[in-house]
């Protein structure tokens, strides 16, 4: 998908060891590579413009570099800082004017998950006609839902369980995952932006 250099770029500044930055709880999607050119989905955990957590199949070594693209980030690299049971961390290597607009996207993803905002404030949310769906896990565990309202980029959905942040779903045929709870259930935002004809099904 793309080449690995194991050269730093120049310009380039590490964060100093102690936590410069302080890390919000969001959760996207990508892809990484490690030093062994395999590549491996991962998933974030949280994140700040100096480090962020995976979850992820992979076991590099600390100190290992990593190349990593992050749905609504882009590119970062990094070496490893510390393993986890599930995955581990990375101190990102960038610019100063990279962390700056690190910093910018996570505040604005960081609000989006707490207000639970659509990915775009131009798709307005709709409430369907035909409310009654089904929630289906990767697992293949499937529960019955009532779609409070939906959009383009999401939907906010009924539901007796409460999936952890970031489990990914399938919302009919809209696959996404948990992004919020809320009194009555879940919110989802789709892995893809939706077609307006692919929601008329529901009005």
């Amino acid at each position: 998908m793309y080449s690995y250099n194991s050269t730093t770029n120049s310009g380039l500044t590490r964060p100093p060891v102690q936590r410069a930055f302080q890390r919000v709880s969001v959760s996207l999607e990508g892809r990484l590579m490690v030093p062994s050119e395999d590549e491996y989905v991962c998933l974030t955990v949280d994140m700040s413009p100096g480090d962020v957590r995976f979850i992820c199949a992979a076991r590099p070594l600390p100190s290992d570099r990593i190349i990593a693209y992050i749905d609504h980030i882009g590119r970062i690299e990094g070496t490893v800082i510390k393993t986890t049971d599930d995955g581990f961390v990375i101190s990102i290597v960038a610019t100063e004017r990279k962390r700056e607009k690190l910093a910018a996207q996570l505040t604005w993803i960081a609000n989006k998950h707490e207000l639970g905002l659509p990915e775009d404030r131009r798709h307005d949310r709709l409430t369907p006609r035909q409310a009654r769906n089904e929630l289906t896990f990767d697992d293949g565990r499937k529960y019955s839902c009532r779609i409070i309202d939906l959009s383009l980029s999401g939907a906010a959905v009924d539901v007796g369980i409460r999936p952890e942040i970031g489990t990914l779903v399938r919302l009919g045929s809209m696959r996404g995952r948990v992004v919020r709870h809320f009194m009555e259930g879940v919110a989802i935002e789709f892995t893809t932006l939706q077609s307006r004809e692919a929601l008329t099904e529901f009005l």
